[in-house]
């Protein structure tokens, strides 16, 4: 049986174009019986959709401003996700902070990346508090969702230097390079450990 991910985006969606990338160089269909099903934006505008699209991969938007409630998004949400049968859920630049029924239903298969070596720094503004804070290093962290927002189970990291003279915006562009590389690794390791297992 095909292992699908389902990948969730807000945006460009660069993380998920190394992901792609990677499953089709990587040969993960072969190696893993794995392939990218779906991505899923919650903003139609979302320029990674026209990504996936040009590589046949489906796509399909749920817009959380039509839900009353993040409880109600999260629940239309699961249920677009789950027409994939997804083995796992990636999280790829979806800027929205998930209910705990959410998590729940995708515990052990559902995993995000984030700008930080956590657990320094969850949330937001993370490149300009680790410039605050005197922080040599700084980096991303792939880990595994849980109800806590940025603390569940780290899978991989990956370091870059702090420069003097670094913007927010510079750091965050050295971070995002590593973030493409480390990304698609710490899914290759899922898909080779949990996922065939």
């Amino acid at each position: 049986m095909t292992k699908n991910i389902v990948i969730l985006i807000s945006g460009g969606g660069s993380n998920m174009a190394a992901i792609v990338n990677e499953a089709n160089s990587g040969r993960w269909a072969e190696r893993f019986g794995a392939r990218v099903a779906a991505v899923i934006s919650n903003k139609e505008e979302a320029e990674g959709l026209a990504f996936a699209r040009e590589r046949g991969i489906a796509t399909e938007v749920v817009k959380h401003r039509d839900f009353a409630s993040r409880e109600a998004f999260d629940a239309a949400l699961s249920e677009v996700i789950d027409r994939h049968q997804p083995a796992l859920v990636v999280l790829a630049g979806f800027m929205r902070i998930l209910t705990a029924g959410f998590v729940a239903h995708y515990a052990g298969r559902l995993i995000n990346i984030h700008p930080s070596l956590l657990p320094a720094f969850p949330g937001l503004d993370t490149h300009q508090r680790a410039i605050d804070a005197g922080c040599k290093v700084a980096g991303a962290t792939v880990h595994q969702v849980t109800a806590d927002l940025d603390l569940g189970p780290i899978l991989a990291q990956a370091a870059v230097p702090v420069m003097p003279g670094d913007t927010p915006q510079s750091l965050a562009a050295r971070v995002l390079t590593q973030e493409h590389v480390l990304y698609p690794r710490a899914v290759e390791a899922f898909l080779a450990t949990s996922v065939t297992a």
